[in-house]
């Protein structure tokens, strides 16, 4: 198998992560005989100090021509005072939107050799599988009118949640073909009780469920969803929701497997799948061998299998990870009494190693 990928490192420790991902897709590459050709592109803050734009039309133009797009993080505080249609944030919005990836997919999995790094009790978090299903294109963040303007006493901020028929269906059918290759629940979060946008969100994802009467569907606010899944997150198995629940729920869910390092994610719809970790660039570690890869890496093993449907190959990847983390290598963000820390590149290594023991 031959397949080109875009590249787009980005900032912070975008640029230390992306390239052990590459590694492994080598590896990976060379031990089942696929040819992974990769071209690299700006995006973020990289971008912007270098076209002034954060998501070039030449950047968009190569996403548009590959097989897939592993993404590292944008942003950081050297861009945060520039006008906010020119930050480092908007290329995410923009390629997602140009790329036409409505869904994103956010699994929540603890490794076991794991369970300790968690602030929660064991007990609570063994055995969690969480898949969340979060909506990309639609709702506050693209919704208008958007802005901000003056007012008599100073100044008036606005943005506009919007959904439509479509956008609810489409992305309760990821959800529902999700949940039918897994336990076969999907909880459906919105605030019904009191927003017009949640109460059509409900009213669509009812009349799609009709179309799966093997999956079972439950209804939940948001912030009961909040409290629930640091009460008792095994309740859950697909969860899907809106653009900006989906954005805050999965950061909490990542943070019941121990690190937001570790989750990986994929943004599909398209043609085109976007892959890359849900966490952002970290830029008080950039630069300094510390940032945990696996994320990055997971998010490589998730686009074999959405991309590619390689699952044998990712399936090896997964592995590897949880071997190394078996035999006690752990990144900062991971580290416990008895266990050995390395750097990014060590990670990495390691897992290579096992990768090659596979």
């Amino acid at each position: 198998m031959k397949k080109r990928i875009t590249v787009l490192s980005g900032d912070g420790i975008g640029r230390e992560i992306v390239p052990q991902a590459i590694r492994v897709l080598e590896s990976i590459g060379q031990t089942f005989g696929h040819q992974f050709e990769f071209q690299h592109a700006q995006i973020g803050g990289e971008a912007i100090d270098a076209t002034g734009y954060p998501l070039p039309p030449e950047t968009l133009e190569r996403a548009k021509s590959a097989d897939a797009v592993l993404l590292g993080a944008v942003g950081g505080p050297k861009w945060e005072g520039l006008e906010y249609e020119r930050r480092p944030e908007r290329a995410l919005l923009g390629i997602r939107e140009q790329l036409g990836l409505f869904a994103n997919l956010r699994p929540a999995k603890i490794y076991s050799p794991l369970i300790g790094a968690s602030t929660l009790k064991p007990e609570v978090i063994e055995g969690i599988d969480v898949l969340v299903v979060r909506e990309l294109t639609g709702g506050i963040y693209f919704g208008k009118p958007k802005g901000i303007e003056a007012t008599a006493t100073g100044h008036r901020g606005f943005n506009t949640e919007v959904y439509t028929t479509e956008e609810i269906r489409r992305i309760a059918e990821v959800a529902f073909q999700a949940a039918r290759k897994r336990r076969k629940l999907v909880t459906s979060i919105d605030k019904a009780n009191v927003l017009e946008s949640s109460e059509l969100w409900r009213r669509e994802v009812i009349a799609v469920h009709k179309h799966y009467p093997d999956v079972e569907l439950r209804h939940m606010y948001v912030d009961n969803c909040a409290m629930q899944l640091v009460r008792y997150p095994k309740q859950f198995d697909v969860i899907v929701t809106t653009n900006m629940f989906g954005d805050i729920l999965s950061d909490e869910a990542a943070m019941l497997t121990g690190s937001i390092g570790m989750l990986p994610s994929a943004s599909v719809g398209s043609t085109v799948g976007m892959y890359e970790p849900i966490h952002g660039s970290a830029p008080d570690i950039a630069g300094k061998n510390l940032a945990n890869p696996i994320g990055t890496i997971a998010s490589a093993a998730m686009m074999l299998v959405y991309a590619f449907d390689l699952t044998k190959e990712a399936s090896v990847i997964e592995e590897a990870i949880k071997k190394t983390l078996e035999q006690g290598y752990r990144t900062k963000d991971i580290e416990s009494l008895g266990t050995t820390l390395v750097g990014t590149k060590e990670m990495t290594d390691h897992i290579l190693q096992n990768l090659s023991n596979g």
